[in-house]
């Protein structure tokens, strides 16, 4: 059985390659080629265990994730957990991989895709809202995904930055890059092409301004709860369609779940992202408008990309 910490998962990602396996992974997700049970996720005082299983035809995959936001006070990650192979035909354990390392970068990859496929490819800046985990790694991927020049940062706490943004100018491939403290989430989205939200906020932490946010790639990342919301109402006059991965988003999510219960939008105008991806619809021109990707994850991608994790341990 191989062990993969957080460190040697660093050493082996490659982001090109992580983008790849996830659209692999929507691939199977469009072929059937997988069983995915519902998630069961168990809530108790601001604490959230979520269990994802998943078997494809060539290994089953099982994450074990915790939230624990109050975390944050502690000087300690929110997002924590494991992920287990398995072999798809005696069940033997193949790895055990830290969990926030594997869930950090396969959900950067998530959004990493949604840039190649939904954001124009002239797009120069990046806006990153929330500055943990999440943010950090959706920074990454959006300087793979597109030729990024300067990323914005704006946190919602008035935490110091400066450790922040220094680890993620280090490990942005491409040194020229700026990274940019904005002072208020207005400025960071005037100054931005793309937009990722990655925060557990309730209320919407992006403003209800049309001609802000109009003509701008949105990713949000964040919202996993039906309570949680981080994009404004006015993205439905803005928007013909929202991408997600699967059905079960607009149960789970606040920013799909609300605004569908208050008639703000409705199911027609969902394009599941592994149908887009197989569609050859023509990009370029849908880019040319406001787009909006939602993504609340799944066991799948964690499977994916850790396979592949697998694959090149091995190979070293």
């Amino acid at each position: 059985m191989i062990f993969l910490g957080k460190e040697e998962i660093e050493k082996l990602v490659d982001p090109d390659e992580i983008m790849d396996q996830i659209e692999e992974a929507y691939r199977i997700f469009g072929a059937d080629a997988y069983y995915m049970p519902p998630r069961p996720v168990i809530e108790h005082e601001n604490k959230t265990l979520i269990y994802m299983p998943c078997f494809t035809e060539d290994v089953i995959g099982t994450k074990m994730l915790t939230i624990f936001p109050e975390n944050a006070k502690l000087g300690l990650p929110s997002l924590d957990g494991l992920v287990i192979l398995n072999d798809r035909t005696t069940g033997a354990p193949l790895a055990i991989m830290d969990g926030q390392a594997v869930t950090a970068w396969r959900t950067g990859a998530v959004g990493g895709v949604g840039i190649r496929h939904l954001s124009r490819k002239d797009a120069r800046t990046v806006g990153i809202v929330g500055a943990g985990a999440q943010g950090f790694h959706q920074a990454v991927y959006a300087c793979a995904a597109r030729n990024i020049e300067t990323v914005y940062i704006w946190n919602h706490s008035d935490r110091d930055l400066t450790d922040f943004m220094a680890r993620l100018k280090k490990t942005i491939a491409d040194p020229a890059v700026e990274v940019v403290q904005c002072k208020t989430v207005e400025e960071l989205v005037k100054a931005s092409d793309i937009i990722c939200t990655a925060t557990p906020s309730e209320e919407p932490v992006l403003p209800n301004d049309r001609e802000l946010l109009e003509g701008k790639c949105i990713i949000a990342i964040g919202s996993y709860t039906p309570q949680m919301r981080e994009i404004p109402d006015v993205i439905w006059d803005l928007v013909d369609n929202v991408y997600i991965e699967l059905p079960y988003a607009c149960e789970e999510s606040g920013d799909l779940s609300q605004p569908l219960a208050e008639g703000r939008f409705t199911m027609d105008r969902v394009v599941l992202m592994d149908k887009f991806l197989a569609s050859g619809a023509d990009e370029d021109e849908i880019a040319k408008k406001t787009t909006y990707f939602k993504s609340v994850g799944m066991g799948l991608f964690d499977v994916c990309v850790a396979q592949k994790l697998l694959e090149k341990a091995k190979e070293r």
